[in-house]
């Protein structure tokens, strides 16, 4: 994917002439100086090989016997030791060609070598990939990343954010850095709090998101804002989530509506993958999908939908089912739901009991199911279904001899998701395909929800979305059947981002903050500065930040995220590199005016 000319542009000095990876065979007969790692050194008795390694790839030195000192040199050298050779390009013969290397058709046969540095002994080889310990890796993350495929992903993160830029700024967005330090949310996440030496007893925040700042950019003026954002979280880690920190694509845009919105980043990630990867896109425009009904299909508000499986609804065949514990779930709320698994009937004892248990964790009291075998269909369910009920399910759910249907039935959410789960587990039994992108939208979550344990109407994901309908949708509409304009960007089940269309109007702030149960004196305690901002003249806006991270750890197949990451924490939020967090001298805390009381167990 390079570029780069084979000569070092703007570095030939002692040093390096050339890059390792960049000479081929246009490059026969020059004399080049290069830089690099020791990656492998072959000592074939009348011959020395040494093959050099930089940031480009490697290219094989040749230390010949009659240049005895250099020979002597080379002898003694280590892997990963640091040197600078100088020598002539030469073709190689054709029975020595590497095809493996991008310069394995020629070769440097060497004139002097200096040594820069030597390496000692290695916590672990660079040159063979051998399995290492994640502690190691992270402990000694300087050496990890030499390594080709870390090194490759942390150049391919590098380029994907220039690529970003390019593409934002194309369409005059504007790149705006948001203050690090800040004043601590009462929303969302743990924040990582920053003590003030100037004024004792009060502390700043790290953004978990430039959310507010960057709604304020659009009041003040600023039509299209961008920045690739560092954001900070004190929160659990995950496969796909990096603990303390990580960086989104934070955008947002005034006088847009949602579909202005979509068409900027839907052509952003199909310019992104059709230029950085050999991935393709399933389809394009993204499929837009409501929550509800992703959920009813899916069991999930994001679905990996290279998954051949969708879940459905079979509530309307039970209602007078002598089957009590499927009729006694049609009732408003609840639900009976169908997962059919084509060609799976005729599985072992062993499959049912695996997949029962899976259930059973995602929350389930069971798992129900019906396996249509040649001589009738067979199941825990069957003998109290009727067979009126089971004709008019073999015709709903298209189900033919030697399929399995899987049931859930309960709460309508509840049963969603334990579906969902079950759906994922069946995952396995389908080959996906990893070079294909399903990207989708959820769109029309809900505004409100209610929340069982307090009691109450409450907001079911970001407050400060414009509801659906405006001022008219909240003095009108019951609470739970009123819509946002909120919206997820979702792609082989992997959350990329959340974003909305703000709520840029204080009346209505107010009026669904008051449906939620705060009355105005706290919405202005709370969110003062912004309601005085906005009643100073605030134009509709939206946005959205797509995670850099995740989109980088999907272009490279990589399961975790630490593996796009250069200096990530361990799972504990610690770096192990740099000993971090740590302890801190007593005059740093006076100076902060801080003491530290250490739980019982850790005194």
């Amino acid at each position: 994917m390079s570029k780069e000319p084979t000569t070092a542009q703007g570095l030939q000095n002692r040093f390096r002439t050339h890059y390792c990876g960049l000479l081929n065979r246009k490059s026969e007969g020059e004399s080049v100086r290069l830089g690099g790692w020791v990656h492998r050194i072959r000592d074939h008795g009348g011959l020395i090989f040494i093959d050099l390694r930089d940031h480009t790839g490697i290219c094989q030195l040749v230390v010949l016997p009659e240049n005895e000192s250099q020979f002597k040199l080379a002898e003694t050298l280590h892997s990963e030791s640091v040197i600078s050779a100088e020598g002539k390009v030469v073709l190689r013969s054709d029975a020595t060609v590497n095809p493996r290397l991008a310069s394995g058709a020629i070769e440097v046969v060497v004139s002097t070598i200096q040594i820069e540095s030597n390496a000692h002994p290695l916590p672990f080889p660079v040159a063979d990939d051998m399995p290492t310990s994640e502690e190691l890796r992270l402990k000694f993350r300087f050496l990890d990343l030499r390594r080709e495929k870390l090194h490759e992903n942390i150049i391919f993160r590098s380029k994907l954010t220039a690529a970003v830029r390019k593409y934002l700024t194309d369409f005059d967005f504007i790149e705006i850095q948001t203050p690090i330090l800040t004043s601590s949310s009462p929303e969302g996440a743990r924040d990582f709090l920053v003590p003030s030496r100037l004024h004792p007893g009060k502390f700043y925040a790290l953004p978990q998101a430039p959310q507010q700042f960057k709604q304020l950019l659009m009041v003040a003026g600023f039509p299209r804002y961008f920045q690739i954002a560092p954001c900070f979280r004190d929160e659990d880690a995950r496969a796909d989530r990096s603990p303390g920190e990580f960086y989104q694509i934070d955008i947002e845009m005034s006088f847009v509506e949602q579909d202005d919105l979509f068409v900027i980043l839907e052509g952003m990630f199909k310019h992104l993958v059709e230029t950085m990867s050999q991935k393709r896109i399933t389809q394009f425009p993204f499929p837009r999908i409501s929550y509800k009904d992703v959920m009813n299909r899916y069991g999930s508000d994001k679905p990996d939908l290279r998954i051949p499986l969708e879940i459905q609804d079979v509530t309307p065949l039970f209602v007078n089912s002598g089957f009590k514990v499927f009729a006694s779930n049609t009732a408003e709320g609840s639900c009976v739901k169908a997962m059919v698994l084509k060609g799976m009937g005729g599985e072992s004892r062993l499959f049912y009991d695996k997949a029962e248990k899976r259930a059973r964790e995602l929350g389930s009291a069971g798992l129900a199911y019906i396996q249509f075998k040649e001589e009738g269909p067979k199941g825990p369910v069957v003998k109290f279904l009727s067979g009126e009920e089971m004709n008019a399910l073999k015709e709903r759910l298209g189900i033919v001899t030697g399929d399995v249907v899987f049931f859930g039935a309960g709460k309508w959410e509840k049963t969603c998701k334990i579906m969902g789960g079950m759906r994922n587990y069946f995952a396995d039994l389908f080959p996906l395909d990893r070079d294909e992108l399903s990207f989708c939208w959820i769109v029309d979550f809900p505004m409100f929800e209610y929340n069982e344990e307090a009691k109450k109407i409450d907001f079911s994901h970001n407050p400060f979305s414009m509801p659906q309908g405006e001022m008219e949708a909240l003095e009108s509409k019951f609470p739970l059947d009123i819509l946002a304009y909120q919206y997820d960007i979702v792609c082989n089940g992997i959350e990329l981002s959340s974003g909305a269309i703000r709520n840029h109007r204080p009346d209505i702030m107010y009026k669904a903050f008051e449906i939620a149960g705060y009355p105005k004196e706290e919405v202005d305690a709370r969110f003062g500065h912004m309601i005085e901002a906005f009643k100073h003249g605030a134009p509709p806006h939206g946005g959205i930040a797509p995670g850099l991270d995740r989109l980088v750890m999907i272009l490279r197949d990589e399961q975790n995220i630490r593996e796009v990451i250069a200096f990530p924490m361990n799972q504990s939020a610690q770096d192990l590199m740099m000993a971090a967090p740590s302890e801190v001298t007593m005059q740093q805390l006076k100076e902060l005016h801080i003491r530290v009381e250490l739980p019982d167990e850790e005194k």
